[in-house]
C-alpha cells in the first residue's frame, strides 16, 4: 500500500507515519501544496496512492483545498481507482464534516486525537490491510 499522511503538526505526522509505515510506503507532507503536488506526481508517475490522511488546518493550501484538488486530478485522469481519503481534523463541527464528504468527496472523518484503532479498522475495511488473524 502507498500512502501520504499530510499533517502541519510535527507530531501528529510523526504519529501518523509510525503508525501506517509497517503497511507499506508511506510519504509525508507538511502543508496542502506539499501533499497536492505529492499526490499529483503520484497520478503522473503511474503510482497513485492508495490512502491519504489529511488534515484540514494546513498553511499554503488547506486541506479541504487540496481534498477537491485532488479528485479533481483524479477525474482529470481517470486511469485509477478513487484513493481513499480521510481527513484528519481537530475540526469536528457539522458543516466542516458535510463540505468534507459532500463537496470535497473525502472518505472517511476523524476527529483528533485520532483513535488508532479505529483509523485501522476502517483502512482494513478498504480493503487496504488484511485482517488480523
Amino acid at each position: 500500500m502507498k500512502m501520504l499522511v499530510a499533517e502541519d503538526d510535527n507530531t501528529s505526522r510523526k504519529l501518523l507515519h509510525k503508525l501506517l509505515s509497517p503497511y507499506g510506503t508511506c510519504d509525508v507532507a507538511s502543508n496542502g501544496r506539499e501533499a497536492l503536488d505529492a499526490f499529483t506526481r503520484a497520478l503522473n508517475d503511474a503510482a497513485p496512492y492508495d490512502l491519504v490522511c489529511l488534515d484540514i488546518m494546513m498553511p499554503v493550501l488547506s486541506g479541504m483545498e487540496a481534498l477537491v484538488a485532488m479528485r479533481e486530478e483524479e477525474s482529470r485522469t481517470k486511469k485509477y481507482p478513487s484513493c481513499k481519503i480521510i481527513m484528519t481534523t481537530a475540526l469536528d463541527s457539522p458543516k466542516d464534516i458535510i463540505e468534507a464528504y459532500y463537496n470535497g468527496g473525502c472518505t472517511d472523518y476523524l476527529v483528533k486525537p485520532i483513535d488508532t484503532r479505529k483509523l485501522i479498522s476502517l483502512i482494513r475495511g478498504y480493503g487496504l490491510i488484511p485482517d488480523e488473524q
